[in-house]
């Protein structure tokens, strides 16, 4: 049974055991991929974080300055892949008439031509794996099976890293949700054993207090607890001094 990788492609998962972080991991992809591409001469991983792109790795020595020059001018072929979500070749940058002034900038630096894979594409951490070589058509003799490959693992080890980060994120609103209902069945029982009521008569008359006050429900009980118990409870607004 195969693992439906390339011979030489770095195994997923050995590789996210061996790496401390996203950023780590990527990085070992964009050097596998030069070797995937003989003829290049630099690789960078662009994600796309708070609706910027950014270069978060590179390999070799030209794609820093060749990425920056397509934000600096929000077009290029890297990312018309993260956007488009499709693989984007160049065999020769000077006759190359689309975005803009970039092909030219592209041979000024001494680039010929370039291959942009997408990453995680059409997802808000969309992004694009990006070579770049001195000459023409240098992807010709390229590893193409392997390179996608490559970013199919970068898409994966992306949509990992999101679902890790989405699952914290609700570990901690769960938590938070959990103390606010027990501050709020708190302030429920005080009002319960000052007016003799019942719990449901007790957590109407705590919203309406609230409403009137404009003041969200939580808060206003973490206050009424504090005000009882003389401590303010965890993630409760400060007690406000009496008069």
């Amino acid at each position: 049974m195969t693992d439906g990788l390339t011979p030489g492609t770095p195994d997923l998962i050995s590789l996210l055991l061996d790496s401390d972080t996203l950023d780590d991991f990527l990085q070992v992809l964009a050097e596998s991929a030069l070797l995937k591409a003989p003829a290049a001469d630099g690789c960078g991983i662009t994600l796309e974080r708070e609706n910027r792109p950014l270069t978060v790795v590179s390999a070799g020595v030209s794609a820093p300055a060749l990425d920056e020059a397509q934000y600096g001018q929000d077009d290029g072929p890297c990312l018309e892949a993260l956007r488009e979500g499709h693989e984007v070749s160049v065999g020769d940058m000077a006759v190359e008439s689309r975005w803009n002034g970039y092909p030219a900038f592209a041979v000024a630096a001494g680039t010929r031509s370039s291959l942009s894979l997408p990453v995680a594409a059409r997802s808000h951490t969309a992004g694009a794996l990006n070579l770049y070589s001195p000459k023409v058509n240098g992807f010709a003799e390229a590893d193409l099976g392997g390179l996608r490959a490559l970013a199919a693992q970068a898409t994966g080890a992306i949509a990992l890293a999101q679902r890790l980060s989405d699952a914290q994120t609700f570990t901690t609103d769960l938590q938070a949700a959990l103390r606010s209902r027990a501050v709020i069945d708190q302030a429920a029982g005080i009002v319960m054993n000052q007016r003799r009521c019942t719990p449901e008569e007790a957590l109407r008359t705590l919203r309406s207090a609230s409403q009137h006050r404009n003041v969200k429900l939580r808060d206003l009980c973490a206050q009424l607890v504090g005000s009882v118990s003389g401590s303010v409870p965890p993630g409760g607004p400060p007690l406000r001094p009496r008069p």
